[in-house]
């Protein structure tokens, strides 16, 4: 009786064994192909998540970082554009705004150098890389003839030339890469993903050819007469340079360097991946945010001249009298004044030159009374006489002068 339920518990724990030890060889089974992955994750995904291949993951951050901050730029610009009141400013938006989309769909053409290839990758790989490129060439391109109007002439072209220009040069790459897969895939019948590292620089050399002309153009952006404009340019200029020294780098790599340490096959992948996030963060550092920080600043407000500072230059080289109208009647006035200023030095006896002479036979005697009278008229230069600054402050009228004693005016 007592060994039946001896032989129960025997089996439970057999099993419980079992069953402990099935679990972590299942587990270990699993972790061997995607290793720190889920279950259920197709294996073509596994480089998304895979601990083993770490760069992956690193890439992948990286990547997702830029587009998530590509997204908020682009966000940025449109809240912002109805506050920009510049015109200057507001013609490249759209031009900016195309830079960022292709920007964005450079960070997303690294997820496809992260998994695994198949058909559909292959040709998204040869067709798109190309054709995303030579759109945020374009725009930087057309950002260059830009700034070199704004540097020398202060006016830019139209936004619609900037956008049209930019678009037809992107639309030469998408020519060369659909007759790249016409030619390979459609014609040769040959799988998308079977084709020469060689074969893919050289579908790229309408991109160089941009980037050059690009680079070579930044440099005019830094000769011109508005200032307000050259940082701009060597926002330009360093974007260009930088994102040379990148395709050195990987088509180096991936060509000659990757064969000679013998890894040609399973670094080509990554070179590719990180020469994409590591040329989208440039635009994005070097280009972007400061072309969008200069479009959404304020206009610059006017200096009112410092007309007390005497370290300036002065304004007006005329003559006060070249503006300052003056009235018929204060003219009229003041001729009259004059010819009474004279009638009264001829009535005291002061004319002709008679002043302080005497006839010979007059010696000891007194002046007679015509010599020894004072002016019947006062003087001309003891009566108030109006300034040319009087009268303008005056609006330009004549002041009423003070009336004399015998309520005549004195002018």
């Amino acid at each position: 009786t007592f060994l039946v339920p001896e032989r129960k518990m025997r089996t439970h724990q057999v099993l419980a064994l079992l069953l402990l030890v099935a679990i972590p060889s299942a587990a270990s089974e699993n972790s061997s192909t995607s290793r720190g992955c889920g279950l259920d994750l197709l294996p073509q995904y596994v480089s998304l998540c895979d601990l083993d291949a770490i760069w992956g993951i690193v890439v992948e951050a990286v990547a997702g970082a830029g587009a998530l901050i590509t997204l908020l730029l682009m966000l940025i610009l449109l809240v912002r554009l109805p506050f920009i009141k510049d015109v200057e400013k507001r013609r490249p938006v759209c031009l900016c705004f195309l830079f960022l989309l292709g920007t964005l769909g450079l960070f997303g053409l690294t997820f496809a150098f992260i998994i695994r290839m198949d058909e559909t990758i292959c040709s998204m790989r040869r067709f798109l890389w190309g054709v995303l490129f030579a759109l945020c060439f374009s725009c930087l391109l057309c950002q260059t003839w830009r700034i070199r109007r704004l540097v020398r002439q202060g006016t830019s072209p139209p936004g619609w030339q900037l956008v049209g220009l930019a678009l037809c040069l992107m639309l030469v790459q998408v020519i060369i890469a659909t007759e790249w897969l016409g030619l390979t895939v459609l014609r040769d019948s040959k799988p998308a993903c079977a084709y020469e590292p060689m074969d893919f620089v050289m579908a790229l050399i309408y991109d160089m050819v941009l980037l050059v002309v690009t680079l070579a153009q930044a440099f005019f952006t830094l000769c011109g007469k508005f200032l307000r404009w050259k940082l701009n340019g060597v926002f330009v200029l360093i974007t260009s340079f930088l994102s040379v020294l990148i395709w050195v780098t990987w088509i180096t790599m991936y060509l000659f360097g990757n064969a000679m340490i013998e890894h040609a096959d399973s670094w080509s992948d990554p070179t590719l991946a990180i020469a994409l996030a590591a040329n989208g963060w440039v635009f994005i550092v070097f280009h972007a945010i400061p072309e969008i920080h200069c479009t959404l600043l304020p206009p610059l407000q006017e200096n009112p001249p410092n007309y007390f500072d005497t370290s300036q230059p002065r304004m007006r080289e005329t003559a006060f009298e070249e503006d300052v109208h003056l009235s018929r009647t204060y003219m009229e006035n003041k001729a009259f004044s004059m010819d009474e200023h004279n009638a009264a030095l001829r009535t005291a006896g002061f004319s002709n030159g008679s002043l302080g002479k005497r006839s010979p036979g007059s010696l000891g005697k007194r002046p007679t009374g015509s010599l020894g009278k004072r002016p019947s008229a006062p003087f001309r230069s003891n009566v108030y006489q109006p300034t040319e600054m009087a009268v303008v402050l005056n609006g330009g009228t004549i002041p009423t002068a003070p009336p004399s004693h015998t309520g005549r005016h004195l002018w």
